[in-house]
């Protein structure tokens, strides 16, 4: 009859012979690179053409190239307001106002 220790080595020996084989599978020799699928590549020929593009304008050009639209999208048309307050704006600037008299001039520019 074997002893103990000889049984653990036999069944450590044995469990050792099957792992081995089981890890012993080779990976296949080359695997086929992966072809994009026709939205990754819309993906990256949007994104290759958006290069120099920020913000809002990126987003909106991301949007407009991924749904297929092959005109970039119309600039947005500013409200009365915003126009006012842009010209506000650009007038402040040209004449080098800042804090307090900035404020007043913006406020009866808005206003008026």
């Amino acid at each position: 009859m074997l002893s103990r220790t000889s049984q653990l080595a036999s069944a450590f020996l044995l469990t050792a012979c099957f792992a081995g084989a089981a890890f012993a599978q080779t990976p296949a020799a080359s695997t086929p690179a992966k072809t994009p699928t026709p939205q990754q590549q819309r993906m990256a020929d949007c994104n290759k053409s958006a290069t120099g593009k920020t913000g809002d304008d990126r987003k909106t050009y991301m949007s407009s190239c991924l749904k297929g639209e092959t005109a970039a999208a119309p600039a947005k048309q500013l409200t009365p307001q915003q126009q006012k307050m842009k010209d506000c704006n650009a007038t402040a600037t040209s004449q080098k106002l800042t804090g307090d008299k900035r404020k007043t001039f913006m406020s009866t520019c808005l206003k008026g």
